[in-house]
């Protein structure tokens, strides 16, 4: 099965099997030209627009192959009958990480003692504590499974809140009744209508004072304007991986406003990360390949 890949390890890593021909495309160029009989095309994060509208070149294409978690920018350009699969499992880890560090930064006022040291100052004195915070994720896929494993040892309580209620997992219709209690909100969420300022000034203002929003999903799912307004009066707090718009402007309010901690949409951003989205993808790849279904495929893909 051949199998078009946008980088130089993605070769090296499907040659190990044998039924897989890799061949190399450069991602906003045209296909390899003795390579369009291509059945899978893995893609990355970007250029979704500058590949995704030749997937039409490519007649005999079965399967497009994410190397990313999410996926929403390929749906709008995938051909009738070509499925999707991304690379669920490959970044939980890593962006659970992340949101791990920075709760304890700003409970632990890292950000006050690194700037003491850099003045030389000695001056001890009490913080808070991520002990007995309670913690409401929305999202209940592989990276806020992740989240709720690594907080557990920190004695945090967590809900996880899905789009639909089932076994230990809350449904969106429950959110405003949890909100009251949270001490942190963290949005993990894929970007859709449904997902698109879920929280907004109403959300935040059913917030208690000093709360802490987090977001390591979409910058969509923050009301940008609304969150400023909460930031601004300092009566709330605010860790932020991604935002709205991406990248942050310079000059945007976003980055003076008190009380926030940013980051340029590293929560993944780790030594290895490329090498087990591609194991992922291999494996998704290989299941095809052998006849099934691959384990990630984003439902409701291929059926037109």
């Amino acid at each position: 099965m051949k199998v078009l890949v946008p980088d130089d390890l993605g070769v090296k890593t499907l040659e190990t099997s044998t039924n897989l021909e890799a061949v190399r495309y450069e991602p906003g160029q045209p296909w390899p030209a003795r390579h369009r009989d291509a059945t899978v095309v893995v893609v990355g994060y970007e250029s979704a627009a500058a590949v995704g509208t030749r997937f039409v070149e490519l007649p005999d294409l079965r399967l497009v192959q994410t190397l990313n978690a999410g996926y929403e920018q390929w749906l709008p350009y995938l051909p009738d009958g070509v499925i999707l699969s991304n690379a669920r499992g490959a970044h939980g880890g890593s962006s659970a990480e992340w949101v791990v560090a920075v709760l304890l930064a700003v409970y632990r006022n890292l950000n006050l003692f690194t700037e003491q040291q850099s003045r030389g100052v000695w001056l001890a004195r009490n913080t808070e504590t991520l002990i007995g915070k309670r913690i409401v994720v929305l999202g209940a896929g592989d990276l806020a499974v992740n989240l709720a494993s690594r907080l557990g040892p920190f004695e945090a309580e967590v809900t996880l809140v899905g789009r639909r209620p089932r076994l230990g997992v809350h449904g969106f219709d429950d959110i405003d009744r949890l909100l009251p209690g949270a001490d942190v909100v963290v949005a993990m969420l894929p970007a859709d209508e449904s997902t698109r300022h879920i929280i907004d000034s109403t959300f935040l203002a059913n917030l208690r004072d000093g709360a802490l929003i987090v977001n390591v999903g979409r910058g969509s799912a923050v009301d940008t304007d609304a969150l400023l307004v909460e930031l601004t009066s300092g009566r709330l707090r605010a860790a932020l991986d991604v935002t709205d718009p991406e990248p942050l402007p310079q000059g945007h309010p976003l980055w003076s406003a008190p009380g926030v901690l940013l980051t340029p949409h590293v929560a993944g951003s780790t030594a290895g990360a490329w090498e087990r989205a591609w194991e992922i993808a291999h494996h998704q790849i290989g299941v095809y390949a052998g006849g099934g279904l691959p384990p990630n495929l984003v439902p409701g893909t291929g059926a037109r």
